[in-house]
């Protein structure tokens, strides 16, 4: 009898199987047959403008001795945090290319850091499983709208040297808050519009929202069957979507009040790497090890645009879109940067001066410039 009823389990299961396949096939169906119109058909009519692409290398950062696993802007879109396999984080002047700050932490490979809207803290986490909340001191605080700095900004706050260096890296590990323990290793970590939420993403497949204040798990996101790569949070400010990518080949977009997923695609052929919003929020982007950038619109509930060549054959590591939308970005493996002009679908260029992998990649607020972050263990300033 009890063998009987494991067989029927099992063929139970493999039905199941069969029946959810074939539903995912024709959900496919369905959505090709909606497809009235391909965006780089439309893009190459005559009235589109072509892109002309001049962006070259303004700043390198040298400071990290080891590799550059991320970073993030300011929102006064002058300074820049930065994560490494050498356990630091440093704060850099981007204009100036000074370090502000540093901050030794007692795990290596930082795998993601953020900054606060505020600009008055960082976050963090990495292999030991932990996002860590760091208060900034009044070095990089900036006066005015113009994010000027006062006398002292230009001024390291934190060194390795002996004295008052020391003292301040001290109380700021003494102030250190750990906000999030997953039971994995954190991948991303990003702020909410505000300095009292932060999303995590981590290798044990999920997605979590904590509260800073009292490091309290607010909502738990299940669904990814593999290692959750990276996490986007919405553009727009009254929204409370975000979207996820991982090693299962899966982009999921999750509603943050109710912690359920609202949609997914399937679609690279390997590990999704990064995940980015379109500026409008109605669309994202994703890039995969499958050496192909992916754009996905959430009104047309499938994907609109593949960005690849055959040249390329090296995986994405981090994209981001230029701030109009009209371009994206992807670093690479190949230690080169790729631009794509997003309507019409062809390569603009590539952008050559890493000595290794290009890891991260984000756009600045006001997107007059990006940086990226490689395994060369520099980051470099383009404009």
């Amino acid at each position: 009898m009890a063998g009987n009823k494991n067989a029927s389990h099992v063929d139970t299961i493999e039905s199941l199987k069969k029946e959810a396949e074939q539903l995912r096939k024709k959900l496919q169906e369905d959505r090709k047959n909606l497809n009235d119109a391909e965006l780089f058909t439309m893009g190459k009519k005559p009235e589109t403008l072509n892109l002309s692409f001049q962006v070259r290398c303004r700043r390198i950062l040298k400071g990290h001795t080891s590799k550059v696993l991320d970073m993030d802007w300011s929102l006064d879109k002058r300074r820049i945090v930065s994560s490494s396999q050498d356990g630091k984080i440093l704060v850099w002047d981007a204009f100036t290319t000074n370090k502000e700050q540093a901050i030794s932490l007692p795990t290596t490979w930082v795998n993601a850091c953020a900054y606060a809207p505020s600009g008055g803290s960082i976050a963090c986490g990495g292999l030991d499983n932990k996002c860590s909340v760091f208060p900034l001191h009044s070095a990089t605080s900036t006066s005015g709208s113009g994010g000027t700095t006062s006398s002292s900004s230009n001024k390291p706050a934190v060194t390795s040297s002996a004295g008052q260096g020391d003292s301040t890296a001290g109380t700021i590990m003494q102030q250190r808050k750990v906000v999030a323990m997953h039971t994995s290793y954190i991948s991303a970590c990003t702020f909410t519009h505000s300095d009292y939420q932060i999303l995590t993403a981590s290798g044990d497949s999920t997605c979590a929202l904590w509260d800073v204040e009292s490091s309290q798990l607010l909502q738990s996101f299940h669904g990814h069957q593999s290692d959750v790569m990276d996490a986007a949070l919405s553009p727009c400010e009254t929204g409370n979507l975000f979207i996820s990518g991982g090693c299962d080949k899966t982009a999921y977009v999750w509603d943050m009040r109710t912690a359920k997923c609202v949609q997914s695609f399937q679609t690279h052929d390997s590990d999704i790497n990064s995940v980015r919003w379109f500026p409008t929020g109605e669309a994202f982007a994703t890039g995969s090890d499958d050496a192909t950038i992916r754009m996905y619109d959430l009104r047309a509930d499938r994907e609109i645009a593949c960005f690849s060549k055959d040249s390329v054959i090296f995986g994405v590591n981090s994209i981001d879109f230029s701030v109009s939308g009209r371009m994206i970005f992807g670093a690479c493996n190949d230690y080169l940067v790729h631009a794509w002009d997003t309507i019409r679908g062809v390569k603009l260029g590539a952008l050559f001066g890493h000595e290794n992998r290009v890891s991260c990649l984000k756009m600045s607020p006001d997107g007059t410039a990006f940086c990226t972050g490689s395994w060369d263990s520099t980051l470099r300033v383009w404009a």
